[in-house]
């Protein structure tokens, strides 16, 4: 008997990948806490008035204009990237995009006195994957935050997302799930590093009628923004998460605590909800998990 519910997904996966790949080239524009505050926002538009009055956001093989979440190198922004050249420039000004548009995206030319430079006499580097200080990192929970646009659910799932749940769901139990949590060596990351296996298996098999799902987004380890990132930057991963974890532990509802300083992360995660809602990724037909 066909899985319908598979099916569609896969069938959206391959729908999100095509358009993802029929873009030549893709224009993103920094808009974390640190970039929005020194006028990404305007960056960001101003990208998109430049490229729809040249026709480039048009038609097969054209331009995509999006924004992400924060790329960590908040001292340099507003950051732009452009893929799949890998050019990353810094402190980008609305005045800098119709060069941009003009050299870069359409002729393939670097600007020089845009570019990132290590320290103050140091050579300006063109490749994002160059620069030190994201060289010498190695992202596992944040490797889509900076590379997808948290507004736009098909290029999240281009980039991965619900993958893993359409996984769980369909080819594996709840015990299984929690059997490859365990094995997997998960830990918590709130500083006691708590085996996750276990907590999920001690919540699978408590009587309770009623079960819930808590992410804990208050963060409030001095320093500490990764959970402010991952919401802010890539909400369809959180979402992802729980949904798993309720899957495995037999839960139906679920909450999202976010601190008060954190108000992009609330706007990214309610689209998020509201854009997986819309699209059936909420969990099996008749079980659906409810944020």
């Amino acid at each position: 008997m066909p899985n319908k519910p598979m099916e569609r997904f896969e069938a959206f996966q391959v729908r999100a990948g095509e358009k993802a790949a029929g873009f030549k080239t893709r224009v993103m524009v920094c808009c974390g806490p640190g970039c929005l505050a020194n006028g990404s926002q305007d960056v960001a538009e101003a990208f998109e008035r430049e490229l729809k009055k040249k026709g480039l956001l048009k038609g097969r093989k054209g331009i995509a204009a999006g924004k992400t979440g924060c790329h960590g190198l908040c001292e340099a922004g507003p950051l732009v990237a452009i893929e799949p050249a890998g050019v990353l420039y810094t402190r980008v000004k609305p005045t800098n995009v119709k060069d941009i548009v003009e050299k870069t995206v359409q002729k393939g030319e670097v600007i020089e006195r845009l570019l990132y430079r290590d320290g103050k006499k140091g050579p300006r580097i063109p490749k994002y994957k160059d620069i030190p200080f994201y060289s010498n990192q190695v992202r596992v929970s944040l490797r889509n935050v900076g590379r997808v646009d948290p507004f736009d659910l098909e290029d999240a799932v281009a980039n991965g997302a619900y993958s893993g749940l359409a996984r769980a769901l369909n080819k594996m139990t709840p015990d299984g799930v929690i059997k490859e949590i365990t094995n997997s060596g998960l830990r918590g990351r709130g500083g006691a590093g708590f085996a996750t296996g276990k907590k999920w298996r001690a919540c699978r098999d408590a009587t309770d009628d009623r079960k819930f799902v808590i992410c804990n987004g208050d963060e409030g380890d001095p320093g500490a923004f990764k959970d402010r990132a991952i919401m802010e930057g890539d909400p369809h991963s959180v979402l992802e998460g729980m949904i798993i974890g309720a899957f495995a532990v037999g839960a139906h509802e679920g909450y999202i605590y976010v601190r008060h300083e954190y108000p992009l992360a609330v706007v990214s995660l309610q689209a998020a909800i509201n854009d997986a809602r819309e699209a059936g990724l909420q969990g099996h037909p008749g079980q659906r998990f409810r944020l």
